[in-house]
Parts: structure tokens; sequence; C-alpha cells
């Protein structure tokens, strides 16, 4: 099973020196992007910025995207595909989401919700007994709901590797991040539409979103489009890993909900301008989507290293001057991504990477186009 993490270890912030420019410094008729503080920079000064950045912090490859005004208004791609080949990452290279597989799927669970196929308050073990759990464990994981499963308060652990699950609080009370608790969830949606989640969730999955949003290479199981696109992954010493399923635990015809979605910024970037639109759900739920159902403690390592103060139904988030940052990270070790969706400033930002250095890149992009992170 592919390993996922929903945070990166802080690393130091890079020194780089980047020089910012009003729309005043652009070119005539050059498009211009504004950042989250509200000043723009033309997009062939984003591009120099961005290139300059991955020679910096030695990033193989990159696919990235801006959204502005709930639109999208910023794609481009840089570096390659593997390091010994030097072949360069294009518009249709595909990357590992990891992590970032979890709001878009809490997007497809909620449209789940919105069919009448699930109730987010009704306990899971109702719809699909868990076979996994230890013994004394067995009562309290009958409170667990869809809705504690996409805030993470299940309790699970991020991955049980086959061992009973013990629960270390009584679901609702706390916060433990969970892959484990998604896939339960996923097996449940797969029962309750009669479905095998091997062979056939994944085709609900781009029917419900990835058909309507318009990201058809983008895709929790193997196929050929990916098998002919996806980039290699690389290791901390910036050699080509692996770019199919023969490589680790993952076979390719699993949904892992958690963790296997395969796609890169451009599509995915239609994803975040639904959330910014409030595109293919009810405003209310949205409106549930959205709004804190977890309350982070104040030793959370996340509010303090980070300043999230919470969860929502899919994403984290964290206040800011600039209105409250909904945000997911991913990190398969050999391939990092990250997106965020600022809805009072109708901004987003996604970017997929065949590397470890998402955080390092992350840090300069700040310099360059507000805190997005």
């Amino acid at each position: 099973m592919i390993q996922s993490k929903s945070i990166f270890k802080p690393l130091v912030m890079l020194s780089l020196l980047t020089s910012f420019c009003s729309s005043s410094c652009s070119q005539p008729n050059q498009k211009t992007i504004n950042a989250v503080d509200g000043k723009t920079i033309s997009t062939s000064q984003l591009d120099r910025k961005i290139d300059s950045i991955i020679k910096a912090v030695n990033m193989p490859g990159i696919s990235i995207a801006i959204v502005n005004d709930s639109e999208l208004m910023y794609h481009n791609t840089f570096g390659i595909i593997n390091s010994e080949t030097k072949e360069p990452v294009d518009e249709r290279t595909i990357f590992e989401g990891a992590s970032l597989s979890k709001p878009i799927f809490a997007y497809f669970v909620m449209k789940m919700v919105e069919k009448g196929k699930l109730d987010l308050d009704k306990p899971l073990y109702k719809y699909l007994p868990h076979p996994g759990i230890a013994e004394n464990s067995k009562e309290d994981y009958k409170l667990i709901t869809a809705r504690l499963v996409l805030s993470h308060q299940t309790g699970f652990p991020n991955h049980s590797n086959g061992e009973a699950i013990k629960l270390p609080f009584r679901p609702g009370t706390d916060f433990l991040y969970s892959g484990e608790a998604f896939q339960y969830l996923a097996a449940v949606i797969a029962k309750q539409n009669g479905l095998d989640i091997k062979s056939d969730l994944n085709k609900l999955f781009q029917k419900e979103v990835t058909e309507p949003l318009n990201m058809p290479h983008s895709s929790f199981v193997w196929d050929k489009y990916l098998a002919e696109h996806k980039a290699f992954g690389h290791d901390k010493e910036g050699n080509p890993t692996q770019n199919n399923p023969s490589y680790g635990g993952w076979s390719g015809k699993t949904f892992n909900a958690f963790s296997s979605l395969h796609s890169e910024a451009k599509e995915y970037a239609q994803f975040l301008v639904a959330l910014l639109r409030r595109k293919g759900l009810a405003k209310e739920t949205f409106n549930e989507m959205l709004k804190e159902h977890t309350r982070f403690k104040e030793e959370n390592p996340l509010k303090q290293e980070i300043g999230q103060t919470g969860w929502g139904l899919g994403m984290a988030q964290k206040p800011t001057k600039y209105g409250m940052m909904h945000m997911h990270t991913g990190n398969n070790h050999d391939f990092q991504s990250y997106m965020m969706v600022l809805p009072e400033k109708k901004f987003g930002i996604v970017f997929f990477t065949n590397s470890n250095k998402a955080i390092p890149f992350i840090q300069a992009l700040n310099t360059i186009i507000g805190p997005v992170f």
C-alpha cells in the first residue's frame, strides 16, 4: 500500500532573493496573476521565478496551477520527468496526488450524501461492519460516521497494516489523521452502490466527479493513459524511483481513497474552481463541507507548527488575514503535492511534484505570491 501523509516536516526557509514587481512593471497586454495580498505579477515573471526556485531546491519537475477570481488563470509545467533521461514535464504528465486524494474524495462523498446513498451521521457499521476492530474497541467503533471520517475524529490509525484497530479515544472527541478510516468509508460507498471497490468504484467516482469537472485523466486506479504519461518519482538524492504500480505495495487496481489519485495541476484546479464557485453540490452541502468540524487542541503540532486550527470535511483549516484557508498536502515520499483555496479571495493554488521538495518550493513561492501555506 502506498504510504501517504497529510503534512511535511517543516524545513528551514530558503533564503532566495526574489523581487516582486507590481502590475505597473508588466509588459503591455501581458497576463497578470493576482497574488494573495492583492499585488500582481506577470505570468512571464512568475515563470522565471518558479524556474529559479525549482533549480535552487533541486526539484526534478512540477505541474502548477493558480486560480484567480474563481477561474483557472495560470498553469505551467517545469523540469523533467526522469532525472536520468531528462525528458521534460509537459501538460500531459501525470503525478501521484498522494493525500490530495482526500479532499476530492470528500467531495465525492458529499455527492453520495445528496443522492441519498449515505447519511453523514449514520454509524458506518450499520452499512458495513468493519472486520478488523479490536475486541475492546467494538462498542466505541459503532459511533463512527462519515462525518467523523472526513474530519479525522474516528480514532483509526493512519494505516493499520493488518493489525486489529484499537481506538485511543472515543470517536468524536479528538483528532487523529487516518487514511485507514477513509478506506473504510470508500468500502461503505461501494457497498451502498452495489459495486466492487477494486473494479468499479473508480468508474462511479469519474462519472460523479471527474467527468462533470472536466478532469478526463484523473484516476484512482491504473489505466493506459497513466502508463503512457506518468512521471517518475525521485528519492531524496534525486534518483528516479518508479512510475508504475509494480513498485511498492499498490497494485494499481485498488481504489485507495486516501492516496491513489493520479492527476496534474490543470485538471485538479478544476476541483478548486468547483469549491470556489460552489459547483456540483448544493449551497448547504458546501457550507457543511467547509465549516469547522474538528477544533485542534492547543498542543496539536499542526496548530503549533503551521497555524491550522481544525478540519472541515476533507480539508484542514487555517485562519489568515485574507480569510479562512482550506488546505491539504500530499506526501508519497517520492511524489508530493499541495492544494489550497481562499474562498474570500476567490483564490486557489495546486501543484504536483515528482520529488520530496514541496516544502522548500512553497516556502520560496510564499515570497512571490503571498502566503499560500
